[in-house]
């Protein structure tokens, strides 16, 4: 079961996902389809943000070794993915485990501004995303601190914002997001290489866009924040001010910039610009169904990007499975993919976990319920991280099952509170990997034993 989980892992590993798009062809270096012939290269500035960041940036910095001093960058990385390179510094954006922006990722994105700014004709500025950047890359505009963005998110998220809602905001506060980074680049040309860590792929969402153009939507802004904080209570005034004076410099562009409905600065010289998706989620479940049937299973692809609550998905998955088992003569193995929600109700006690040890633990419920045997659920995160834990995710079998039973645990209790994390960690089902520098959503594993 891990090992069909890890062969999906192994299929979105940064390094080789970056190989597969970069590579030096004689005089000519071929990137994501396009080509630059070396004799115009003056230089190639590698920037980037995310999970898979150490692992995109060092495939990146081997397979341009041969161009030597021509390299350089700097990407914003967790701190347990830190690692020395020769040409790309690795900066500690945010502490492990903790996926808020912080000032050091200010300073990193600060640096990365500096960066791409000082590009030329001549230059490439080669971006690596990957999933977690949106937290890893954060620039707020002038006149708004970190923590008047943070706590206008964290009002908004409490109030029940929606992910496109967060991100509308979260770009008219950022000079990277929303097409930031692009517009303060100098290059001759901009390539982006993303690790989508979304559903559906939207370029705009994945790390919130630094590099895709989108309109400017101060007033939209507005009125989502309005919408979740009636009477803008809880939001700090310099991003209430920011916003009002971003619909005042609208209001006063020119007919062109107002029809366009975008007010932004952008760069002097027109950049060439490319962007390309190399992994996804769909690359890792394809990964595993080849390594399941390569071990012989009868497999089932249940689906690709999948959303939904994460208790209702771990249910419906073991119906699934139990729908099945009396269907069959051979082990049959189910697999699928997507990131599914949490919706956590404060409980009176602790609450640790993350949404795939959330949904193997409501498996786990309804397999017991069921008396079932001979089923096991995996769920586990691909970047290696499960919430605020040290685990990828769980594992629901018959043995959790006898060990919880044996110690007298209830399941349906640590379901009710949100607190999966205990339940596993006493029965011997957690998944814990460490950091995989890869980033594509969570995949699921399930394998179905025969009846008997």
């Amino acid at each position: 079961m891990e090992s069909i989980w890890r062969a999906a892992v192994q299929a979105v590993d940064s390094k080789r996902l970056v190989r597969q798009a970069i590579r030096v062809d004689g005089d000519q270096l071929l990137v994501a389809g396009q080509t630059i012939p070396l004799a115009e290269l003056n230089r190639i500035e590698i920037v980037g943000a995310g999970k898979a960041g150490a692992g995109m940036a060092l495939g990146t910095e081997e397979l341009l070794a041969q161009l030597g001093k021509k390299v350089s960058g700097w990407v914003n990385v967790p701190a347990d993915c830190v690692q020395p390179l020769k040409s790309i510094h690795l900066h500690p954006a945010r502490p492990a485990g903790i996926n808020e922006p912080t000032e050091a990722g200010v300073a990193g994105s600060e640096e990365i501004l500096r960066r791409v700014a000082s590009l030329g004709e001549g230059d490439l500025c080669l971006v690596l995303i990957s999933g977690g950047g949106s937290a890893l890359l954060p620039a707020p505009i002038d006149g708004v601190s970190l923590s008047d963005k943070a706590l206008t998110i964290r009002r908004m998220s409490l109030a029940g914002a929606g992910i496109d809602e967060l991100n509308c905001v979260r770009r008219q506060l950022s000079r990277v997001k929303g097409g930031g980074l692009a517009r303060a680049c100098r290059a001759q040309w901009m390539i982006t290489l993303v690790i989508s860590d979304v559903i559906g792929d939207p370029l705009e969402v994945i790390a919130s866009g630094p590099t895709i153009d989108f309109p400017t939507e101060p007033q939209r802004a507005l009125e989502l924040l309005e919408r979740f904080a009636p009477g803008l209570e809880g939001i700090p005034k310099p991003v209430v001010q920011a916003l009002l004076q971003q619909i005042s410099n609208i209001q006063s562009a020119p007919p062109a910039a107002r029809v366009s409905g975008n007010s932004r600065t952008a760069s002097e010289k027109k950049t060439l610009q490319h962007v390309s998706i190399i992994g996804n989620n769909q690359t890792a479940v394809d990964a595993a169904e080849r390594e399941a049937r390569d071990r012989g299973l009868d497999v089932r692809v249940v689906g690709v990007g999948l959303a939904g609550e994460a208790q209702t998905v771990g249910r419906e998955l073991a119906d699934e499975c139990l729908r099945l088992q009396p269907t069959i003569t051979r082990r049959l193995c189910l697999i699928s993919g997507g990131e599914p929600v949490v919706k956590v109700e404060k409980r009176s006690g602790p609450q640790k976990g993350g949404r795939n040890q959330e949904l193997a633990l409501a498996a786990l419920c309804r397999l017991i319920e069921q008396n079932a045997a001979g089923i096991t659920i995996l769920s586990g995160g691909t970047d290696g991280e499960d919430g605020p834990t040290d685990a990828a995710g769980a594992i629901a079998d018959d043995a959790v099952a006898q060990a919880a039973a044996q110690l007298h645990l209830d399941p349906r209790m640590y379901l009710h509170d949100h607190n999966s994390y205990p339940l596993f960690q006493q029965t011997g089902g957690l998944l814990i990997t460490g950091p995989t520098h890869t980033n594509v959503m969570d995949v699921r594993v399930a394998l179905v034993h025969p009846p008997g």
